[in-house]
């Protein structure tokens, strides 16, 4: 049997109509068993550490040097999160002050491979500050 020289391509689903606008994926990651807990769900520990590093795309690039994270303003897990589910992060600045820039993330899962669908799982926002070689605050460096 010959083998076909025709690429194949999953089927690719839209963005979620209701993600923010202004919004950008910046990381995509499939849980896999050892991130499930007792019930069979992800652990929320484990979700909360991706959306700390997805979150941190944008900031990392603005400031233009280290950052570090200094808060989670706020965390809503809305749905469950299971193996199988493949989750996209989208990510917006929400706010940039001096030496911090707010960030807020929606994590979308898409399920069922056979009739896939998206649902939101967890929103979260995040403030990271730039600091420099000493782990000291620094005034952020914007281009204009």
């Amino acid at each position: 049997m010959a083998e076909s020289s025709i690429p194949l391509a999953a089927p690719r689903l839209a963005s979620p109509a209701s993600v923010p606008e202004g919004s950008e994926l910046v990381m995509r990651v499939m849980p896999m068993p050892a991130d499930v807990n007792a019930n069979g769900d992800v652990f929320g520990g484990w979700i909360m550490a991706q959306v700390d590093v997805a979150g941190a795309v944008l900031p990392a690039r603005l400031a233009r040097g280290r950052i570090a994270t200094v808060a989670v303003n706020e965390f809503v897990f809305k749905q469950p999160v299971s193996i199988g589910d493949l989750l996209s992060f989208y990510a917006r600045i929400a706010r940039i002050g001096r030496t911090s820039i707010t960030v807020h993330v929606e994590v979308w899962a898409e399920r069922n491979p056979a009739d896939p669908h998206l649902v939101k799982v967890t929103q979260a926002n995040l403030t990271y500050v730039a600091i420099d070689g000493q782990g000291q605050p620094r005034a952020l460096l914007l281009k204009d």
